[in-house]
């Protein structure tokens, strides 16, 4: 059902209006903060890869999960959605340096 923008009280439009505004700024911040954090997990990858590391790190992805779960705690958000997060994250960070070890061996 679609509600014709005009047909909402002014009001009511103008502050839905600034929360999406705040949810579109947030959502930018959002892709660059994890645009900062795989910039940095790509130099762990490289190292990893010169030194002939292991992609993961069993223990410092649990560590992770355990603090991001408390975190999520402290700041009234549902820690199993954070820990989801987390992990999609962290599957992708290990993918990531599963190709560079392969780009650096070719």
């Amino acid at each position: 059902m679609s509600i014709d923008p005009m047909s909402i009280d002014p009001a009511i439009r103008d502050e839905l209006s600034g929360y999406r505004q705040s949810i579109d700024n947030i959502d930018a911040a959002l892709v660059h903060m994890l645009a900062e954090r795989f910039r940095c997990t790509k130099a762990v990858g490289v190292l990893k890869a010169r030194h002939d590391l292991p992609p993961a790190d069993p223990a410092r992805e649990e560590y992770q999960i355990e603090r991001l779960r408390r975190l999520a705690q402290d700041a009234h958000l549902d820690p199993d959605f954070a820990e989801k997060f987390l992990n999609f994250i962290i599957k992708e960070v290990i993918r990531h340096h599963e190709d560079i070890a392969a780009d650096l061996k070719d």
